[in-house]
């Protein structure tokens, strides 16, 4: 479980170098780079536990850890934070993931089952079960994506300018369109067109966006390279190796001290306050984690800056998310032609049912016709989740925040929970009313309230309508229009998911305004 730091507000220093708002793992990034770069650092966090939405809690029996909200941390993976462990998290603070195969199952309704390995050319066979054409456009696209567009999008995520070769121009053709588009494009068969559709919706947008066009390739890359990368204690296990590092290096993480306001006189961040009237002093800086579309109400002593308006006003949720978390006698199989296949995760959707859900939801409908879902079961990996023998269980989905049948989710999501376990039951075995121990449905409207980044039940920070009228998952800078106060968080670049890359572009961008070269801490990308 996630260690829980929590001084009591009396116990904190009046000043320090820099304060970090928020202590989820992007905060907490941003914040060990920082201390190792000499600064002093305090990071206050509004609820009693840090993490955020990286938090293993028990949810629904003691002894069953669950992660409340993240699950599997591909992303970081290639980030050079883990990539090249620039903090050392690996080699000493204690974090370890699996790297599993499979990486994810996706059982079919006549009772197969589609496996997708950490081998390209596995996968590629799997594949070519259904279509040998469209087993030939996988390796070309995953191809394309290791031969040149994976070092562009690197780029990208650390935000930094992608430049002109012929690499980064196809990168920008391929990122411009929809996933939707390149999926049906690319691909024939509808069992194919659904898988890599599941694996595009891994960051929970629509993949009929515009701008998605990067998902189908990058996300396949990430799951061939890591599987469902599981990190063994929990998602909760990476704030805690944060917040060892901090320890050593000076820093302080203090829990259950809400910030409520931001000094910004004369334009500069300067102090923020806490909610029981507690004033500290950031010499430096203030790096807020907090939701973009809150900060400008935390300002104090200044005009909300043009930038900050701007990020408010053009804030929307996205896709809201569902949860249903259960306690089990024992872990998943997956149907499969030769019988059970036990995965961290399974995935289930159609293409059409895919489209259908997401239309349903900005009609205020839950759809559990054919909807996307993700089903977790690390406790197959990682036997630190659950008593032995016994397993704990996740479903993900998207639903409504707001239904328009006039029915509250607190009166019907365990009928919907119901509905959605009944589709994973079709296609497993475990999952029996006796197998079930105990379960815990958590709709948008509870998501929500689990952690105060998750305005209207967005777990993945939501997006930002741009002038021009797209759509983008993050706020594109990590400066604003006041001085020393920067941005960090699931709101800011390149947006939501256990990547880390606001973390670490926040700390690139505070040590380059304070004259600090960021090598000292970190590579070049």
């Amino acid at each position: 479980m996630t260690p829980s730091p929590a001084p009591l507000a009396a116990d904190l220093p009046d000043e320090v170098d820099v304060v970090v708002v928020g202590a989820g793992h992007n905060g907490l990034t941003t914040a060990a780079y920082l201390a190792a770069a000499g600064l002093e650092v305090l990071v206050l966090e509004a609820v009693e536990h840090p993490g955020g939405n990286t938090r293993t809690e028990e949810l629904t029996l003691p002894g069953f850890a669950h992660d409340s909200c993240s699950s599997a941390h591909v992303l970081i993976q290639s980030n050079p934070l883990l990539r090249d462990d620039e903090l050392g998290l690996l080699a000493h603070h204690g974090l370890r993931y699996v790297h599993t195969d499979p990486a994810v199952v996706l059982p079919q309704p006549d009772g197969d089952a589609l496996v997708m390995h950490r081998d390209l050319e596995a996968t590629a066979e799997e594949v070519a079960r259904w279509s040998a054409r469209d087993a030939e456009a996988f390796r070309a696209m995953v191809g394309e994506w290791t031969g040149g567009l994976a070092a562009v999008h690197g780029r990208w995520s650390s935000g930094l300018d992608l430049g002109d070769a012929d690499a980064a121009r196809a990168y920008r053709s391929l990122k411009d369109r929809s996933a939707w588009d390149v999926i049906h494009e690319r691909f024939e068969h509808p069992t194919i067109r659904s898988f890599v559709t599941w694996l595009a919706m891994a960051t929970i947008q629509d993949p009929r966006r515009p701008g998605t066009g990067v998902l189908p390739s990058s996300l396949t890359a990430g799951r061939l390279s890591f599987g469902w990368s599981t990190p063994v204690g929990g998602s909760g296990a990476l704030p805690a190796a944060l917040i060892d590092f901090l320890g050593e290096h000076g820093g302080r993480v203090a829990c259950a001290a809400p910030v409520v306001a931001i000094d910004a006189a004369r334009g500069t961040a300067r102090s923020v306050r806490t909610s029981d009237g507690h004033t500290v002093r950031a010499r430096r800086a203030v790096v807020s984690a907090a939701h973009l579309a809150t900060v400008p109400a935390m300002l104090e002593g200044v005009e909300v800056p043009a930038d900050l308006v701007e990020a408010r006003d053009s804030w929307q949720p996205g896709l809201s998310v569902f949860a249903v978390h259960a306690a089990l006698r024992g872990d998943l199989g997956f149907h499969g032609r030769s019988g059970p296949v036990p995965s961290t995760a399974g995935g289930f959707g159609s293409t059409a049912g895919v489209a259908a859900q997401i239309d349903a939801l900005h009609r205020g409908v839950p759809d559990a016709r054919d909807p996307w879902l993700l089903v977790v079961n690390q406790s197959v990996v990682d036997g630190t989740r659950a008593p032995a023998g016994q397993g704990t269980f996740k479903i993900l989905t998207i639903a409504p925040h707001d239904r328009s049948d006039g029915r509250s989710w607190q009166e019907s999501k365990d009928e919907y929970a119901a509905q959605l376990v009944d589709l994973v039951r079709a296609r497993t075995d475990g999952l029996g009313d006796a197998d079930v121990l105990a379960v815990r449905a958590e709709s948008p409207v509870d998501v929500a309230a689990h952690n105060p980044h998750n305005l209207g039940g967005s777990c993945h920070g939501g997006e930002f309508r741009t002038r021009s009228g797209g759509v983008v998952p993050g706020w594109p800078s990590y400066t604003t229009g006041i001085r020393g106060l920067f941005l960090t968080g699931a709101t800011s670049h390149p947006g939501g998911s256990v990547s880390g890359r606001p973390g670490r572009n926040a700390a690139r961008a505070v040590l380059t305004d304070l004259g600090i070269d960021p090598a000292k801490v970190m590579g070049p990308t």
